[in-house]
């Protein structure tokens, strides 16, 4: 495919402030006026007077936003230019960024609930609240009867914080993070294949691979600025999309394969078949760094393109054409996100993926790869420095070592590290309905809308003694549960970093005050735990820059080792990716896009990586008679955020984004129902009953529907099915019925 197909075709998107997207911002800024600062134009009393850098705070590609302020405040922000990730460019979520901190709904103090009713109250109050009842909980039921839920969406130092406070001080021995819905299968693949949760590529791989292979990933949408650096590769690649919808980016591709929903592993079987028969096995590659390629083998074996086909419904020729040009490739790349991870067999899948890159040698090269696309703005800081899953720095709590090394780098007492795993995300919910858990801490995650089964997680939210919610509204699904609302500031209010999918750390800076009564995610922990009675260990976590410091100390001859990096500021400029041992520095001297693996060395104790693989299974729920349709879930739009907490305050991306409340349903499943354009339709699960306005295209396969995951009322109609290793939940996969509404007033209402 050319270069100026691949623009033409693939970057439909307001990537730049260019269309229906620069209009909008007009009307947003007020203004026409022009002051050369190239970001735009503004009105002629805004012009900024300096800047300031800050990496971006939705998603984890980690664009780096200059915010222009005048007199001290910010009134715009332009993508910058010279950084490594985004090469001047934004999405429209960058460019808005700084719109929901502005919002008339922040929340802006305290609130305790009582009798069902909210009451402002000072942060004094709500401390003593926060401590009494939690004290309370775990007096009659436990320490481990209370646990938190945290995010990828704060800092780094903040949700380090957060994890030592909770597990070291409270006795929470459950902690878990949203993480878990969107990288806990990529962190367990990982580690078992690598020897550690390790995802290997730079964006540059974007540029230099001469096919690229995206496997449940609609990249344009998701992650618009790293297709802008597919459509900067000079290689003209061959890209292949592997989805079971013709997405944006799939009717950008040069290959389009349509796969039976959950079916991924048997195509990947049946693609590795293929490469053995066309002897495109890197056979010096595998025996000098792989072990376990003879059981990968012998599966193969039994799954030949025919077989595969059965499966996952993709022609014979099609799947041999596919291996045929990996096979033909140089450098070929390997790139999947939810589709993949969001799977009831999702870890095996993955690493069917990452077998792929390594049977090929494609891995360790310029332009290759088994690479995860990661979805939150810091889920690689969730994943390795939260203090959830596994200690600080991918360390194990049942290691012995590995307590009394942490406890001696934070001067905590060993015996209070607790000595197992947490339960996941989904055990702790599931521990509301038993009594193991009691009391839930939620911070900056929207659990009443994002979960499955979403009418059962709203009642397990309802049986708890005490819910605190953190975060910067009152007004979402989840903070209408809460006993007690703690006003958070937002990106923009505050310091600290985040860590992209290519493992770059990058570095954000406050560009204005949180309002009212509100603060950051980093004083709000502080304040409990002192208010707690914490050990003397929290005088070395004064800010954000010391507690930055601790992290670094705690990464210290690891494979994520940062000791190298001299402080916040040296993240500006470029950011800087992880490894960066001490011996590195300094960063001048260090390529600004580094991959692992180039001396194929991994990190199991061998040097080698794994071969792990595992024989397919269906998806536990099957169509029927009853529910005859498969219920597809993703993102609609690239103005849209998660749950729209965020994004829904910005009348600029609320123009731009798609109506969520919309079902799309191919033609023939449309005609046998008497759907039409624009029909409401009602959509029945085992779970629940939803109605949706129909859009009847063929971008659908027949026997399949698509909602936004955006949608309020989505995850009512979802079924909770885990991965039994990464126990991340299957949100794209879910069996329904759709028939036609008796009238329109159910648009957008739970029908009962």
């Amino acid at each position: 495919m050319s270069l100026e197909g691949l623009r033409d075709r693939g970057n439909a998107l307001a990537i730049r402030r260019t269309g229906k997207l620069t209009d909008l911002l007009r009307q947003a800024d007020g203004g026409t006026a022009d002051d050369g600062s190239g970001f735009g134009q503004v009105p002629a009393n805004r012009v900024p007077t300096s800047t300031k850098r800050s990496v971006c705070g939705y998603c984890a590609t980690g664009c780096s936003l200059t915010v222009h302020l005048r007199d001290g405040k910010p009134v715009n922000l332009t993508p910058t230019n010279n950084y490594p990730v985004n090469l001047g460019a934004a999405c429209p979520k960058g460019w808005e960024a700084l719109t929901p901190l502005s919002a008339a709904d922040r929340l802006v103090s305290p609130m305790i609930r009582e009798q069902g009713v909210l009451r402002a109250v000072d942060w004094s109050e709500a401390t003593d609240h926060f401590c009494a009842r939690m004290r309370d909980v775990q007096s009659r039921f436990g320490e481990a009867s209370a646990a938190f839920i945290s995010t990828g969406q704060i800092a780094t130092e903040e949700m380090a914080l957060l994890g030592a406070f909770a597990k070291f001080e409270m006795g929470m021995l459950h902690g878990d993070g949203n993480t878990r819905q969107c990288m806990a299968t990529s962190v367990a693949a990982y580690k078992q294949s690598f020897g550690f949760d390790a995802p290997p590529f730079t964006y540059a791989d974007f540029e230099l691979s001469d096919v690229i292979v995206l496997i449940g990933s609609n990249l344009s949408i998701a992650h618009p600025i790293l297709w802008e650096r597919v459509a900067r590769n000079q290689n003209q690649p061959v890209v292949v999309v592997v989805d079971p919808r013709r997405t944006e980016t799939a009717s950008a591709a040069s290959v389009h394969v349509s796969l039976r929903p959950a079916t991924d592993l048997a195509l990947l079987l049946g693609v590795a078949s293929e490469l053995m028969r066309l002897d495109s096995v890197d056979e010096e590659f595998v025996s000098a760094h792989t072990e376990g390629f003879a059981q990968w083998a012998e599966l193969v074996d039994e799954w030949d393109a025919s077989r595969a086909s059965s499966v996952c419904g993709v022609p014979i020729e099609q799947i041999e054409q596919l291996a045929a040009t990996i096979a033909a490739g140089k450098r070929v790349s390997f790139w999947w996100t939810m589709g993949v991870n969001q799977g009831h067999q999702a870890v095996r899948t993955a690493q069917a993926i990452i077998n792929l890159a390594l049977m090929t040698g494609n891995i360790g090269r310029p332009g290759t790869g088994a690479n995860s696309i990661t979805g939150q703005c810091n889920a690689m800081g969730s994943r390795l420095f939260s203090n959830t899953t596994s200690l600080y720095g991918g360390r194990s709590f049942s290691s012995l070592s590995d307590r009394e090394d942490v406890a001696r780098i934070m001067g905590v007492d060993v015996a209070r590290i607790p000595t197992q795993d947490s339960l996941a995300y989904d055990q702790i919910l599931e521990g509301i309905d038993d009594g193991t858990i009691r009391a839930l801490w939620i911070v900056a995650t929207n659990t009443a809308h994002s979960w499955l089964d979403q009418d059962k997680t709203r009642e397990r939210l309802s049986k708890l003694e005490f819910l605190v919610v953190q975060d910067l509204y009152g007004d979402t699904l989840t903070a209408a549960h809460a006993d007690l609302l703690l006003p958070a500031a937002g990106w923009g209010e505050k310091e600290g970093t985040f860590i992209n999918a290519e493992r770059r750390f990058g570095h954000f800076q406050p560009v204005s005050n949180p309002p009212g009564e509100a603060r950051t995610d980093f004083a709000i922990v502080h304040t409990l735990a002192t208010a707690w009675g914490v050990g003397s260990w929290i005088d070395r976590w004064s800010d954000p820059a010391a507690a930055f410091q601790q992290l670094q100390q705690l990464s210290a001859g690891l494979p994520c080792d940062i000791t190298g990096i001299e402080g916040f500021s040296a993240l500006d400029e470029a950011g800087i990716q992880w490894p960066f041992p001490a011996i590195t520095a300094p960063a001048a001297g260090v390529p600004s896009e580094r991959r692992l693996f180039e001396d194929g060395a991994f990190f199991h104790a061998d040097k080698k990586a794994r071969f792990v693989c595992e024989e397919p299974s269906g998806a536990p729920e099957q169509p029927d008679n009853e529910y005859p349709l498969v219920l597809l879930t993703g993102r609609a739009s690239s103005a849209q955020w998660h749950t729209g907490t965020r994004t829904d305050r910005s009348s600029v991306l609320r123009a731009l984004a798609t109506d969520v409340a919309t079902l799309q349903i191919n033609p023939l499943d449309a005609a046998v129902r008497g759907i039409e354009q624009g029909s409401v339709v009602q959509v029945r699960s085992r779970r629940g009953i939803v109605a949706y306005r129909a859009i009847v295209t063929s971008l659908v396969p027949r026997g399949q529907v698509f909602v936004a995951m955006h949608d309020p009322l989505v995850n009512r109609l979802t079924r909770i099915t885990i991965d039994p290793i990464s126990r991340q939940p299957a949100a794209k996969h879910s069996c329904v019925d759709v028939t036609r509404a008796t009238s329109d007033r159910h648009h957008g209402e739970t029908l009962r």
